[in-house]
């Protein structure tokens, strides 16, 4: 079964310094059109913890207030073929990547991208950095997803690997 998924547009912040990448939106974040929207996906706590927001406050609120952090919410893939929400469900040959080059053309001020899970980083590294100027300083932190999939870390192991991004914001 082939199931066409897509993700959003990304979330800009206020003169943005770390670009937070997911791999493709879950199938609870595509139904409900909203950014990890699984109840078990602990992003919105942590960005509660590193930016102060309200976690528990609904969706546009939380985009509210995450716009006003320094931050860029998106997702390495525009496109894919992913049977269900496991990113062990991508069919390689499906992808289609942001335009995350442009992106970063125009926001020179993002020092770090911070992909969310192994899969984001894993694309983000063949099919964004090879069309990265040589000289460019940027970071790449493979953060521990966010997902309940990743079961192999409890929340505040998670959040102490996602302080990291304090580290590139003024």
């Amino acid at each position: 079964m082939r199931a066409r998924v897509q993700s959003f547009a990304p979330i800009m912040g206020k003169r943005p310094q770390v670009l937070i990448l997911g791999s493709m939106p879950g199938i609870a974040s595509l139904e409900a059109v909203q950014y990890y929207a699984h109840p078990r996906n602990v992003f919105w706590p942590i960005m509660a913890d590193l930016f102060s927001l309200d976690a528990d406050t609904d969706y546009a609120q939380r985009i509210a207030q995450i716009s006003e952090a320094p931050v860029i919410l998106w997702d390495t893939l525009k496109r894919c073929d992913r049977p269900g929400s496991l990113d062990a469900s991508i069919r390689r040959d499906s992808v289609e990547a942001n335009d995350i080059p442009g992106l970063l053309v125009e926001y020179p001020g993002i020092r770090a991208v911070a992909c969310n899970g192994a899969t984001s980083a894993n694309y983000f590294r063949k099919l964004i950095v090879p069309q990265l100027p040589a000289a460019n300083e940027l970071e790449l932190l493979p953060m521990p997803s966010t997902s309940p999939a990743n079961a192999g870390m409890n929340f505040a192991q998670k959040l102490a690997a996602w302080r990291r991004l304090l580290d590139y914001i003024d």
